[in-house]
């Protein structure tokens, strides 16, 4: 498919189209990675995925032998059970030439600055505006704003893409891309009417063949819907959106009972409790997972190379019938 947009997002990072498969724990490793640079998107290795900076190196190389195509790394810096060597993290991607950074959650002054005295431009994600002003401080060279449809870390504010975007592109001085429940065509040229420059995919990504997670999530994702989802750890001030399930609502009642008490739910939120879902129980189920309300437009499992497809031509499509009704 020949390239129809020319946006920020594609000529930051190299990619043909403007679509991102941004970091996801314990799925964003170089298959799924390189399938998506291959088909025109954007995709980040998701670098607390691994154990350690030279894990990182060598899933960067990996990478590397099955696409040609520009990748990058997600480096979010949210509060985690392990301290992670980020700057080990930061000197691989410079040392490795990658180019393009996704950052997320806290304060990124520091690390921005480490990355850009390296050579690399960051793109950082965002759930208000007054974060997005502070990392335009920073030298953020563009912004993912992740609305509160989003899976994983939808931020304290509530605020939906409906209104967090448009007022995000009329307000900010930098490119923007939308981030939260992005799914389909129709939802990147709603993107590129509000102003941003694409489209950021998370969920969307996870139902795809070359996902690296079991087909029975696949199925699961499918077979969801836009009510499937539940907010967890708002009383410690982590708010995190995942699937609805039996360990979700268990989770819940802890949370009610013990509010603020972080240690009450520990041993439900441990990365290698959905690990052991994704790669080898397959029981979506039986663990707490992130995922966003795009659950509701997800019914099928295509290769990255048809959904991106898909996407574009979709987007294409919803422009011109937005241009066919003016009067």
């Amino acid at each position: 498919m020949p390239q129809v947009f020319k946006t920020a997002l594609t000529e930051l990072t190299g990619c043909t189209h403007p679509v991102m498969c941004g970091g996801m724990h314990y799925v964003g490793f170089a298959e799924l990675v390189a399938a998506v640079a291959n088909a025109g998107g954007f995709a980040c290795i998701t670098a607390l995925t691994q154990e350690t900076p030279e894990d990182l190196r060598k899933e960067i190389r990996k990478c590397r032998t099955l696409t040609d195509k520009p990748i990058g790394v997600n480096i979010t810096l949210l509060p985690v059970m392990r301290n992670p060597d980020y700057e080990g993290y930061i000197k691989v991607c410079i040392e490795e030439g990658i180019k393009c950074v996704e950052t997320a959650g806290s304060n990124p002054d520091k690390y921005v600055k480490l990355l850009k005295d390296g050579g690399v431009k960051v793109i950082h994600k965002c759930t208000a505006i007054r974060h997005a002003e502070k990392a335009i401080r920073c030298g953020v060279d563009m912004l993912s704003m992740d609305g509160f449809e989003c899976g994983g870390h939808p931020g304290s504010d509530d605020v939906t893409n409906w209104v967090l975007i448009p007022k995000a592109c009329k307000k900010l001085k930098i490119p923007i891309i939308v981030s939260g429940a992005c799914a389909t065509g129709s939802q990147l040229a709603a993107a590129l009417a509000f102003g941003a420059h694409g489209i950021n995919m998370g969920t969307r990504f996870i139902a795809v063949k070359e996902s690296p997670v079991l087909p029975q999530i696949k199925d699961a994702i499918v077979a969801a819907d836009e009510r499937d989802t539940a907010l967890v750890m708002r009383s410690v001030n982590n708010t995190e959106r995942v699937f609805k399930n039996k360990t979700t609502d268990e989770l819940l009642e802890k949370e009610h009972a013990f509010p603020g008490d972080f240690e009450q739910i520990r041993e439900y939120v441990a990365g290698i409790n959905y690990r052991k879902s994704f790669y080898e129980t397959g029981d979506p189920t039986s663990s707490v997972w992130s995922c966003g309300q795009s659950l509701g437009l997800i019914d099928s499992v295509p290769s990255c190379q048809e959904l991106i497809d898909t996407i574009v031509q979709e987007a294409c499509e919803s422009m011109a019938n937005a241009q066919r009704a003016r009067l």
